[in-house]
């Protein structure tokens, strides 16, 4: 029996409008300057609870006033950019009428994470790499995000289990979930996946729960 649900953020619930990368300029930027930026470099931006201006100093990313300006306001206007997908709110609310707890699970740099609750404010368990200083398709993040909504697991549950995530990576969404007793589901919104959208995921929990 489902008894929580578990969403990605980015491709999954909610998608960027107006695409400026801000990041990837920044690290762009660096560059140019002969900074040599390795994987840990890119992941500190997504762990360390940073706001983008402290990132970049960070980093040793040197900014003239205006260019800084320039990169915080593509910052702005991708954040304010931000919505939910048409299929995620009636999806969410369904789920949460058959009694289920929901959380969302994402490697998110900091600025991104009020978007994300003020976006749904009903939902009040959330698992964010940049608070918690791991990123999927680490153990430890889907472990927090079950602690936050109350629920076990054990990897004994992964093919029935009382939680399951979807979203629309495999190694993060599917994989990563399934190796620590969650059941992952892919998500596909090009339409060549087995779930093609939330509602179908939805109904197919319910129906699963309701089959006992």
């Amino acid at each position: 029996m489902t008894s929580a649900v578990v969403f990605d953020a980015f491709g999954t619930v909610v998608r960027i409008g107006q695409r400026t990368n801000p990041y990837s300029a920044l690290l762009r930027e660096g560059r140019r300057q002969g900074l040599a930026f390795t994987p840990d470099s890119t992941h500190l931006v997504m762990t360390g609870n940073l706001s983008f201006d402290q990132v970049a100093d960070q980093l040793r990313i040197e900014l003239s006033p205006s260019r800084r300006a320039e990169l915080n306001d593509a910052l702005g206007k991708e954040l304010a950019s931000i919505e939910p997908y048409p299929d995620t709110l009636e999806a969410i609310a369904l789920l949460q009428e058959a009694g289920m707890v929901i959380g969302i699970c994402s490697n998110l740099a900091q600025p991104f994470g009020p978007v994300i609750r003020k976006a749904f404010p009903h939902v009040q368990c959330h698992a964010f790499s940049y608070e918690l200083g791991v990123m999927k398709p680490d153990p430890g993040i889907y472990l927090a995000v079950c602690r936050d909504m109350g629920v076990k697991i054990g990897h004994s549950d992964a093919e029935k289990g009382s939680v399951v995530m979807i979203g629309d990576s495999r190694k993060c969404d599917r994989d990563g979930p399934r190796g620590v007793g969650i059941k992952g589901y892919h998500l596909d919104r090009s339409g060549l996946g087995q779930i093609s959208n939330l509602m179908q995921f939805a109904n197919l929990i319910i129906d699963y729960n309701r089959a006992g």
